[in-house]
Parts: structure tokens; sequence; C-alpha cells
């Protein structure tokens, strides 16, 4: 979709087209991106990492195709609706990080793997690898399938030791399938603020993902991905010595909750905040008190309310205000058509509520990007 489509289009090159925006907005600031980029890449490259981030942050085609320019190998995508939705964009390396187990599901999967240079999902049960073997051969080749182990999370993933390789031989007896790796997802520990705590309970999980990957090689089968990780754990899953590649998702954007992490000097993430929410105060009759236009539909709410960035006081708190606003307590001397800037409490779940990215350099708004795989849930 072009950006003449999208409301605000007329503001591009205009020097302070970001303050014209019609809001609530999702902004994008352009350099910050970029430096998150490059800080990535550059890490993976000196640890030895490939890079697969996670397209469930962005969902966007844009900008899985800038960080493929930047080096990635490829992304991830949690549905099958954001790999077709990626796939139409042209983006030809995917990785599906969740099993599927419906029949509808099968056939979408025999469509991928006919159409991309590279496709892969994960499995976890007997159920997804017979029906993925039923796609492989409707497919006309082989499909590239890793085994998704739980080390800890008891999301998805089958338990590591004896019932993974069992699953690994499963597959590579396939002749519609061929086994290709191993993915494990140390989602609860991305999050502990401690880093210390934070990297005794990720080296422990990926331990689990080592033994087995090092049992199935030791079984006659080669192992040669081990995908997972997350920007909470970036610079702690290198240590282990078991990832080929990294699956990391919201450095592009960071937000609030990644912004409370730590890293071993007690200093934050070296990833920049990115992505906002701007809203514009709409009402301010009361003493110290600002009602804007981004209420529930503009933010995830899972995490609380957003965090001020620009635009209010100092010591201003933002709170939900009903659907469609939101409020600013602590809003001396704010008034009608002040603009606001949040951080997202929640970068992906935020992202998925609005239709495309405000791209902006400074007060120029650039550009607008697509979320084409927005709602893309199955």
């Amino acid at each position: 979709m072009s950006s003449g489509a999208f409301l605000n289009h007329e503001l591009i090159g205009k020097t302070d087209g970001r303050r014209g925006l019609a809001t609530p907005a999702l902004v994008l600031d352009l350099k910050a991106f970029e430096r998150n980029l490059s800080a990535m890449q550059e890490h993976c490259s000196r640890v030895g990492f490939k890079l697969r981030p996670h397209a469930k942050t962005h969902k966007s085609v844009s900008i899985a195709r800038r960080q493929l320019q930047a080096g990635a190998i490829g992304l991830c995508c949690a549905k099958l609706g954001e790999a077709e939705a990626l796939a139409e964009g042209g983006i030809d390396s995917l990785l599906v990080t969740s099993p599927v187990v419906a029949s509808q599901g099968f056939s979408r999967i025999a469509k991928l793997n006919a159409k991309l240079k590279d496709f892969m999902i994960v499995a976890d049960s007997a159920h997804c690898v017979e029906g993925y073997a039923k796609a492989g051969a409707q497919s006309g080749k082989k499909l590239k399938v890793l085994v998704d182990v739980d080390v800890g999370l008891h999301r998805t993933g089958i338990l590591p030791g004896e019932p993974a390789l069992g699953l690994a031989k499963r597959i590579a007896a396939s002749p519609h399938l061929e086994f290709v790796g191993l993915q494990g997802y140390a989602g609860a520990v991305q999050h502990i603020e401690e880093f210390e705590e934070r990297r005794k309970q990720s080296l422990a999980a990926l331990k689990q993902l080592g033994d087995t990957r090092d049992m199935i090689a030791g079984a006659g089968i080669p192992c040669p991905i081990v995908s997972g990780g997350g920007t909470g754990t970036f610079n702690i899953d290198a240590e282990a010595r078991v990832f080929t590649e990294l699956q990391a998702g919201s450095y592009i954007f960071m937000d609030k909750q990644y912004g409370e992490v730590k890293i071993a000097n007690a200093a934050p993430l070296p990833f920049e905040t990115s992505l906002f929410v701007q809203t514009t105060v709409i009402s301010a009759n009361m003493p110290g008190l600002a009602t804007t236009d981004a209420g529930f539909k503009a933010f995830a709410t899972d995490a609380g309310p957003p965090a001020l960035h620009a635009g209010a006081p100092e010591g201003a708190s933002y709170f939900y205000f009903g659907d469609e606003q939101g409020g600013i307590m602590g809003a001396a001397g704010m008034k009608p058509g002040d603009v606001v800037l949040c951080t997202a409490p929640h970068c992906d779940p935020t992202v998925n509520l609005h239709d495309a990215y405000h791209v902006v350099d400074g007060d120029k708004l650039v550009d607008i990007w697509a979320i084409e795989a927005r709602g893309r849930s199955a």
C-alpha cells in the first residue's frame, strides 16, 4: 500500500509535518530505528550469531526489507497470516515460530513452502508432523521443520531430551520433511529486570536446549540450526554457545517494559526508544488535568499506561480515560492542541492497533509505512 493511501500523507516532506499529524498516530523515529538496526546486527556479527529477527514486533514489509538489507538472514513470524503478508511483499526467507495443527493451516503451509525460497516451521507434536508431511507432499518439495523445545515457558514446545529426540527422528524419517534443527525461547526470563538473575535463568534454559542438540546429533541426526533468544537476553545468549541464530524482535523499537531491563552494569539495554504514539490534548478545563485523543484503542494495555516521553510537564503521568481518550495528571499549563509523545507500554500489540508507521526525521515526516500484517492473527 502506498503512503498516499493513508491519512497524513499530504504532510510528507514538510519541515514541521510531524506536529501536524492527525492523532493518535504511531510514530517511528527513523534515525533511532536505524541505530538500533545497526547495533543488533553488529552485536550478532561480533559474537558469531546469524540474525533472524521476529516480525511479530513490527508486522511490516518495509521494516523487514530494512532488516534484511542490514544483514539479517530472514524473518520470524508468529502466525501463518504474518508469513503470508510478508511473502506477498516479497520477503522469501521466513520461519513460523508457532506450531500449526489445523487442516486449513496445513494447506496454507503447502502454499508458502511452494512459493518461498526458504520457508521453515516448528513442530512440538506428532500431530504437527503428520500434517506437515501432507503439506510437504502437496507443495512438491520437502518442508523444513525445527523441533520447538520447551525450555521453561510451558507455552509451546516438547520437553527437552528424549521427547525432543523422538520427534526429531519422526521428522527425519518422513520423505516429505527435512529436520533442520531446534527452537527454544525462554520468554519468561526476557523481562527480569536484574541482570544476574536474568543471566542465571537464561543460561539454565539454554543448557537444556544444548543438551538436547547434543543428544540429537549423537543419534546421527544433523542439527544445523538452533534458533531463539530475545531482546532481553541478547547479550547473554552467546555465552551459552548454543544458538546459531537470534530471534530478537523488540530491539528495533523498545518500549516501557524493556526500558526497565538492565544489563550487567545496571545500565539500560543499548537500544533507543524509536517507537511512539503521538497524541493531542483535546480538553483541559480542570486544573492539573488534560484529556488527550489516545485511549484504550491506541495502546496495548497489558503493561499499564504509556510513559510520557515529551510534551508534558516533568512528573506528569498518563492514564486511560476511556476507549478514545487518555488523561494526563499533573498537566499544569497544558492546553488544547498541545502535542504529546508517549512510549508504548508494550510495543508488539500496540503496533497491531495501528495501520501505519509515521516515519519522522526530527520534525519532518519523511514517509508512511504500511503495517501489512496488522490483524493477521491466524
